[in-house]
């Protein structure tokens, strides 16, 4: 199970706000509800899942902005695959909050 932090920036929108395509790869997303975990943030999208199944989607969501006529796109990714144990978001969340307490 492996957890990967993207954003995918359009680039040459008519305006500098993206919600409007934010929410649009969002609904990409709930495509795929069952096969991956999905936590939005207000500066990118989690999802939690197997690595190709992660890979797979992380291609539609790229690919979503040139569908809506833009030239260019740029897709920041990081992934944190974790195999000796059992590794969700919650987990990594619950891991720090005990060492606050």
């Amino acid at each position: 199970m492996a957890i990967l932090d993207v954003t995918v920036i359009p680039v040459g929108t008519s305006t500098p706000s993206v919600s409007q395509y934010v929410a649009d790869i969002h609904k990409v997303l709930k495509r795929h509800e069952g096969k991956v975990k999905v936590q939005l943030t207000p500066m990118s999208t989690l999802i939690e899942g197997d690595l190709d199944d992660l890979f797979e989607v992380v291609k539609e969501m790229h690919e979503l902005p040139f569908s809506k006529g833009l030239d260019r796109v740029c897709t920041n990714i990081r992934i944190d695959d974790r195999r000796d144990l059992k590794h969700t978001m919650e987990r990594k969340i619950e891991a720090v909050e005990t060492k606050i307490q």
